[in-house]
């Protein structure tokens, strides 16, 4: 099964998120994430086997005893870059808290052969990709219009292991466990 963690999003922050894209939606004609796609991801695991699901689990619980922390969903950009993007995506900005749990789960998880990421934390939301070249003048001008985009702040107390199935559309993510901060921290404690 291909697995990854991830950060799942408040309903509030879902609704201002669809707002944004139907606004963005006629502007040009490229593929848009779902709705229920959005997430933030803090560590691509890939193919695992469903036989090693509990040493997976035992190394995320470890990387959870944490403080709940704030995130914030700002400004819009594009990957790589604006003149020949692929990506439009919505920044997320957590700070140190957030790049923090994202280098603890690598840590942890490369322990049990998981490669390290090599590339840097680079925490965003993908609201759509380009595949193919089309007019974009009209997104651009109105991704402009909307800088700096304030979506909202929401804290952060949990996150989650996915697993990704390919769908006929887009892939499909289903959420096998959530690895919460405080109760980690209860537990923590309780055992000292």
């Amino acid at each position: 099964m291909r697995l990854f963690t991830a950060i799942a999003l408040p309903q509030e922050i879902l609704l201002r998120l669809d707002r944004l894209m139907a606004a963005l939606r006629p502007e040009a004609l490229i593929k848009w994430s779902p709705l229920d796609n959005l997430h933030i991801t803090t560590k691509f695991i890939g193919e695992w086997p469903e036989a090693r699901l509990d040493e997976l689990h035992s190394a995320l619980a470890d990387a959870a005893p944490r403080t709940p922390f704030e995130v914030e969903i700002s400004g819009l950009g594009w990957f790589p870059n604006e003149r020949a993007p692929r990506v439009l995506w919505a920044g997320v900005h957590g700070a140190e808290p957030l790049s923090q749990l994202a280098r603890d789960t690598d840590e942890r998880l490369q322990s049990l052969g998981i490669p390290h990421e090599d590339r840097e934390f680079s925490p965003h939301l993908t609201l759509a990709r380009i595949k193919s070249p089309v007019p974009l003048r009209p997104l651009r001008e109105r991704v402009a219009r909307l800088q700096p985009a304030q979506i909202g702040k929401f804290e952060v107390s949990h996150f989650a292991l996915y697993r990704s199935d390919p769908g006929s559309n887009a892939s499909i993510y289903r959420k096998l466990r959530e690895y919460k901060f405080e109760a980690s921290m209860a537990a923590s404690s309780a055992r000292q």
